[in-house]
């Protein structure tokens, strides 16, 4: 049994200080007016900021709104963000090629990338006329690094007959040096049509081995790929999933096509994020799994209340340092503007556009689910 011990009249039992909240320390109150804007956004992340954490977060999340009306900029935020980014200061939402098609379309002179470096880099290839922020330039991503341009050239070299597809989580340097890019949502598509347009039955598709994979067991088109993978999805394995149907029977699971391609033959689903929202949206599953990233789960089920989500996901460490403190610290200084050298954006636009130009797609193509793993020949 634990002792009480009676400090004395002399000897008071100190009140710890509280620390002055992110907020405060950038002179933000809760006051009434910040109250009056924000309370009305509270249930849309009741789920996952307490009444208790709330007052520290509506003063940062009116600051940000506020500036963004005095500097006419917009937030572009992933559905990797976190509940709070995502669904109260995020004006366009979704998946990498959403937020492409909203950079080259929006009237704001200012853009922020609530996401990772390469996706602000492809803001500011589809407007260079505006000013394209990333709160943290330390947000990066394993399945960009894995690649360079000078790579992309040295196997334009190799194989010079067959036409280069960059998935579009790359850097600028490498988009500068392939023919077109393609996100999850349209990468059969983008496959399909550079195949049929350069004539060939080989496509090289970099720089994530895992989307190639799978890319390739919809297609048949014979597809070369390089050692890349997302270090979120590829954690993931066909055991996992097993394991998951053990232990919640009647469970649906949605996989992202990042992930290794046993992941896909046990899945239920597999398609990009916008896929799997859709998906959870229009068939309200029971029990699901998504196997992706965290934050995306925490959004889908903020608009799918009557869904009951099972949580194995991964963090991204690269996407969970963007933050409303340095959204806000970004807006107030404009501090971390992204610039790209101008013929490598030219280049690299020339490769966006051509996908941009394909016929745009009613919704985001699903990948078949219970296909045999293939294995592709490497590039290097």
């Amino acid at each position: 049994m634990a002792r009480l011990i009676d400090s004395g009249p002399g000897c008071p039992t100190p009140t710890p200080l509280r620390g002055r909240s992110a907020a405060e320390a950038r002179g933000l109150a809760y006051d009434d007016a910040v109250k009056a804007e924000t309370d009305p956004l509270y249930p849309l992340v009741a789920d996952f900021v307490t009444p208790m954490e709330w007052p520290a977060i509506a003063p940062l999340v009116a600051g940000i709104n506020r500036l963004k009306k005095a500097k006419n900029a917009v937030i572009l935020a992933h559905n990797y963000m976190t509940p709070d980014i995502f669904s109260l200061v995020g004006d366009f939402r979704g998946d990498s090629l959403q937020l492409a098609r909203e950079a080259s379309a929006t009237d704001a002179a200012i853009i922020v990338q609530a996401g990772v470096h390469f996706m602000a880099e492809t803001s500011k290839i589809l407007a260079p006329e505006k000013t394209v922020l990333i709160p943290d330039t330390r947000a990066g991503c394993s399945l960009a690094a894995s690649i360079t341009g000078a790579d992309v050239r040295l196997i334009k070299q190799k194989f010079p007959d067959y036409p280069i597809v960059t998935y579009v989580n790359c850097t600028a340097d490498v988009k500068a040096e392939c023919h077109i890019t393609c996100t999850s949502s349209n990468a059969a598509q983008v496959v399909e049509h550079i195949a049929k347009a350069w004539n060939t039955d080989t496509v090289i598709l970099v720089p994530d081995q895992y989307l190639a994979k799978n890319v390739a067991a919809q297609t048949g088109i014979r597809i070369l790929t390089w050692p890349g993978a997302c270090e979120v999805h590829e954690q993931f394995s066909g055991e996992d999933v097993k394991q998951l149907r053990e232990a919640h029977p009647g469970v649906i699971i949605l996989a992202h096509p990042e992930c290794p391609p046993d992941v896909l033959q046990e899945a239920d689903f597999a398609g990009s994020t916008s896929a799997l929202s859709n998906y959870v949206s229009e068939n309200q599953p029971n029990k699901v799994v998504l196997l992706t990233e965290c934050s995306m789960s925490d959004n889908v089920a903020a608009e799918n209340p009557n869904v009951n989500f099972i949580r194995p996901c991964n963090l991204c460490p690269h996407m969970k340092r963007i933050t409303l403190e340095n959204i806000y610290d970004c807006l107030v200084t404009g501090q971390h503007e992204v610039t790209i050298p101008e013929d490598v954006r030219v280049r690299a636009k020339a490769a966006l556009d051509a996908m941009l130009a394909l016929p745009k797609m009613a919704r985001p193509l699903a990948f078949k689910t219970g296909q045999v793993p293939l294995e592709l020949e490497m590039v290097i």
